[in-house]
């Protein structure tokens, strides 16, 4: 059985955990932290950056640091992980959803001013698949109406829009080394911080609310509570595997581009005639490699296409569901803003009225992600790209 998924390890992963446990210093903050947060800083020029145990912990300090209360609202793509929206939801915010591109999964820009009101705050674009959100546009809607801008860049590490880094456009960015990542840590995550009004602020969050930070730079003679926050700072031994990972990155995303491209040139054909579509790529966007998906007629074909793939030993996924669909949205009403949409009940079942995002519904049920991971031979994409154009041969 060919995976969908399979971490990469370079090596030297084992070797930096070993340094950090015998080095003293484990609960975070120390030698591997600093390095990847200066990595981080230095490379893609985030003005601070900061390691978390997940991106999740990332958001929910973007969440914390936009000064979120109850009653405000926050814009976001529906076709998205959970994380992206329960951040603000925690805060008490309320979710406004926006419709995906008709081409591409990412947040239509051409849709968002309509969905702005007196009580919005926040606008969270979410770079799927590692390729740009139109930033230009969303940026200068944020600014006309004085909002924020939070970048759910998890899968977008080492990708840009016109030569500006994924994560660095807003206000803050949010990244992700989960396991599925191009460069991985297990969990882990990272904040990167764009404004310098939230800079201190964050390091505080950061550090359970306390000046701590501070206090082991020499800068007060004592530290404090003097915040809000939580356990966002991750052990050592997170930083110290992700070292390894930050090492090999070029290496890891040639193989990955390479991989990539194999699929692309091998699907082309069957774009061609019109079978399905491939990912469109914007001239904006660059391509980190992160998935490779095919967008299939209709939700039929492509539970038809999965099951054909797992027959003949190849895991494909389909991917997000519509989170305005979502058991936990249509029945928490104070989750969402007044007017845009009502709770009818049919046969006992709350449904979602006056709310229409069909290409974010169509790409819940059409888009399906193939296997991609370093280590997964040109045979083997090889096999992938026959095995579909198989399936296209007998099925209508």
């Amino acid at each position: 059985m060919i995976p969908f998924n399979k971490p990469f390890l370079t090596g030297k992963e084992a070797h930096y955990i070993y340094q950090a446990v015998y080095s003293g210093k484990l609960s975070g903050n120390g030698m591997y932290t600093k390095k990847c947060q200066h990595y981080f800083e230095e490379h893609y020029g985030f003005k601070k950056a900061l390691m978390t145990t997940s991106c999740t912990d990332a958001l929910e300090m973007a969440a914390i640091l936009c000064n979120i209360k109850p009653g405000d609202e926050v814009i976001a793509p529906s076709y998205t992980f959970v994380s992206t929206v329960l951040a603000f939801v925690r805060q008490g915010a309320k979710i406004v959803f926006c419709d995906s591109c008709k081409d591409n999964p990412n947040i239509d820009p051409e849709k968002i001013e309509a969905l702005i009101t007196p009580k919005t705050k926040v606008i969270v674009p979410v770079h799927y698949a590692g390729v740009a959100c139109d930033m230009d546009k969303i940026m200068d809607i944020a600014n006309r109406y004085d909002l924020l801008v939070v970048e759910d860049a998890a899968q977008a590490i080492d990708s840009y829009y016109k030569g500006k880094p994924l994560g660095s456009i807003g206000h803050l960015g949010c990244f992700s080394f989960h396991e599925t990542k191009n460069i991985i840590a297990g969990e882990g995550g990272l904040l990167a911080i764009n404004d310098d009004r939230f800079i201190r602020r964050s390091e505080i969050i950061w550090e359970k609310g306390t000046n701590r930070s501070e206090f082991f730079r020499g800068e007060v003679n004592k530290y404090g509570w003097v915040d809000t926050g939580s356990s966002f700072l991750p052990s050592e031994l997170i930083s110290a595997f992700l070292w390894a990972q930050i090492e090999n990155m070029d290496m890891i995303q040639t193989r990955r581009k390479q991989i990539w491209i194999q699929y692309n040139d091998g699907l082309k054909k069957l774009e061609s005639e019109k079978l399905f579509k491939l990912p469109n790529i914007p001239d904006y966007a660059t391509n980190n490699a992160h998935m490779y998906y095919v967008v299939c007629k209709s939700l039929e074909e492509r539970s038809a296409l999965i099951k054909y793939l797992k027959e003949v030993g190849i895991l494909s996924v389909f991917h997000y569901l519509s989170l305005h669909k979502s058991g936990f949205y249509t029945s928490h009403c104070d989750s969402r803003p007044s007017g845009l949409q009502k709770i009818v009940e049919v046969e006992d079942e709350k449904i979602v009225e006056g709310l229409d995002l069909p290409n974010c519904d169509r790409f819940a049920d059409c888009l399906l992600r193939l296997p991609l991971f370093y280590e997964l031979t040109d045979d083997e994409v090889a096999f992938v790209v026959n095995s579909i154009n198989e399936f296209y041969r007998t099925y209508k």
